[in-house]
């Protein structure tokens, strides 16, 4: 039998005003040992004040936060454990790289030949071994935020804070990195808690994801559960593309799209209530102009629609493409076909086709969630 994950961040009941203006409310979160996690939401959602509060950068109102068993919820930043790094690299321009990853080490009573060999080696792994003589300017973007999270993890921290480390790269290097901050953290096993605004970037990179909105926690769960399972209209909205169509329900498992019944996930939402079913683009399957003759295989006869291929984008690895169908009105569904599909069916713009909406992939949320989200 083994052991499940240990706590070691744990964030209770926290609340943050700024004069009346509330900018955390009521935040409960526990954070395991070893795990990355991904503070995701838009501006002013309140996911950099819980990382400041966390760090001790800019206390909580009321709650507390415990690190390792310790209650740190009032300690100044340099009484608590752990290594930050900013969107703006925060390196000092007159150190040279050497100097900017010793400076945390030079107050720890540690010899200069041994800071001298603990920064040759937190050179060598973030992948700059030969950089150290150089100053920051010298440096690319990318390299300049490898040389902060040397500096962050100089002392060994037991928790890692990211503040949009990479928001400020161009695309390419932001995928590299994040690419390489991952096997960091996996490699050096650090608790790291990262804040950002890209979904691509938190789905690719965190074990879990907090979904923040309006000083709330929305939902928390592995990237796969946020992405398939949001329990929220905001959630479905904001980690990548969701058809919303305003609906009724059927009751529980049902949904009625322009008063055909289509089944659904359960929902339990009551029968009749005006309702916003939700579908993402990647999961609409496309079939032939012939499927309701036999000619295709749909899953569920009444989760089928004819539609017409009003637009058509190639987007490198799919076709999107836009459908109509009286059902709609003047709403476009949005689905994403793959090329072989596209290849398969002939589709071309002002094609008639069948498409299905499978039953365990269309969602329902309360009409009230679409003015929030």
């Amino acid at each position: 039998m083994t052991d499940g994950p240990k706590p070691y961040l744990t964030i209770e009941n926290v609340w943050k005003y700024y004069g009346k203006f509330l900018a955390l409310q009521d935040v409960s979160l526990t954070i395991n040992e070893g795990e990355l996690v991904c503070f995701l939401g838009p501006s002013g959602c309140g996911k950099t004040t819980l990382l400041r509060a966390i760090a001790g950068l800019d206390l909580q109102s009321s709650g507390s936060v415990t690190q390792a068993g310790k209650d740190v919820s009032n300690l100044p930043p340099s009484a608590r454990d752990f290594g930050i790094v900013f969107q703006s690299y925060a390196l000092f321009p007159n150190l040279t790289i050497e100097r900017n990853v010793a400076y945390g080490l030079e107050n720890t009573g540690k010899s200069k030949p041994e800071i001298t060999e603990r920064v040759a080696e937190l050179l060598a792994l973030v992948g700059l071994p030969d950089q150290g003589k150089k100053y920051p300017a010298q440096l690319s973007g990318g390299q300049q935020q490898r040389i902060a999270l040397a500096r962050a993890l100089a002392t060994s921290p037991g928790l890692l804070l990211l503040d949009e480390p990479l928001s400020a790269l161009d695309a390419k290097v932001r995928v590299h990195l994040r690419h390489e901050i991952k096997e960091l953290q996996r490699k050096l096993g650090v608790t790291t808690v990262m804040v950002t605004h890209d979904q691509e970037e938190a789905l690719a990179m965190a074990d879990r994801i907090v979904v923040m909105n309006h000083g709330v926690i929305e939902q928390v769960g592995s990237p796969t559960e946020i992405y398939r399972e949001p329990t929220s209209l905001f959630v479905a909205d904001f980690i990548g593309e969701m058809n919303q169509i305003p609906a009724t329900s059927g009751g529980d498992g049902a949904v009625r799209i322009g008063g055909t019944a289509m089944a659904s996930l359960s929902h339990g939402l009551a029968d009749g209530a005006e309702i916003i079913a939700a579908i993402r683009p990647n999961d609409i399957i496309p079939h032939g102009p012939g499927a309701r003759s036999g000619e295709d295989v749909i899953e569920t006869e009444s989760n089928a629609l004819e539609v017409k291929v009003q637009e058509m984008e190639f987007l490198g690895s799919f076709w999107r493409c836009r459908l109509g169908n009286a059902l709609f009105g003047s709403q476009d569904l949005i689905a994403d076909f793959s090329i072989n599909a596209v290849r398969r069916l002939g589709l071309e713009e002002g094609a008639d086709m069948m498409v299905e909406l499978p039953r365990n992939r269309l969602m329902a949320f309360a009409q009230s969630e679409a003015a929030a989200a």
